[in-house]
């Protein structure tokens, strides 16, 4: 078996540390007096990661420049103090050519786009892709819309479909949708799938390992039922750890 990942990369870096009793004398703010730093590579990269530490070959089109979210964090608490996106204004699109030559050269048989909406694909790019390969993933940042009708299933969370909503014919969405619902699992079609109730350390990369898992195990048996409910363990799993992480089986 084989994935493409097609998507916007970045540099996750977490700096924690721990908050000074005294307060800084120019502003109304904190002092960090940082104790680890943490980097690992995300979004698109992140999914790339998951789905081989899960067992299956992946290649990657992404983006040359260097995006870099760099994250303050409290140690004690992990609670997220600040975020600095860098460089994410100047990622380039892909050439078409280079996607076609991807899909017609490289024998995949799943593709995932994870489209961070920073513009490295647009819509027509996305429907190419969904209208030229057999077995794909979406999870998409746009607006939803007939450009992703095409893509086998499409995976989004609660908050971004009901912004999706207005716009799109939800009987033609019905079977692709797999809605992640955050501490109450996802939902597909009309069935919820739960998860276990866990403590959770951190949110960070969880929908990468979620769609990374699901096309992993669609690959595996063909059944998309039993694929969300790894994804969900999956992300569970994920989100147990500070930063970043790649799950395994």
């Amino acid at each position: 078996m084989k994935i493409l990942v097609i998507g916007e990369s970045c540099i996750d870096k977490f700096v924690y540390g721990f908050i000074q009793d005294r307060k800084c004398p120019e502003a109304p703010a904190f002092i960090l007096s940082p104790n680890d730093t943490i980097e690992n590579m995300g979004m698109a990269a992140n999914t790339l990661a998951n789905v081989r530490s899960l067992g299956v070959d992946c290649d990657i089109l992404t983006n040359d420049q260097t995006i870099i979210k760099e994250r303050f964090v409290e140690s004690s608490s992990n609670y997220l103090l600040l975020r600095v996106d860098h460089n994410e204004s100047n990622v380039k699109r892909l050439k078409r050519n280079w996607i076609e030559g991807a899909l017609r050269e490289g024998h995949y048989d799943a593709v995932i786009i994870s489209d961070y909406n920073k513009g490295l694909i647009a819509e027509e790019d996305i429907q190419y892709i969904c209208n030229n390969h057999k077995l794909t993933f979406l999870d998409t940042k746009k607006i939803l819309g007939d450009f992703c009708l095409g893509a086998s299933y499409i995976n989004i969370n609660n908050f971004e479909y009901s912004k999706s909503k207005p716009f799109i014919d939800e009987d033609a969405f019905y079977e692709k949708l797999v809605i992640t619902l955050g501490p109450k699992g996802c939902k597909y079609k009309d069935k919820i799938y739960p998860v276990e109730k866990t403590e959770v350390i951190d949110q960070v990369g969880a929908g990468d390992t979620f769609i990374a898992a699901l096309a992993v195990k669609f690959l595996e048996n063909n059944q998309i039922h039993e694929s969300i409910e790894f994804a969900n363990l999956c992300a569970t799993k994920a989100v147990k750890k500070k930063g970043v992480v790649a799950v395994k089986k």
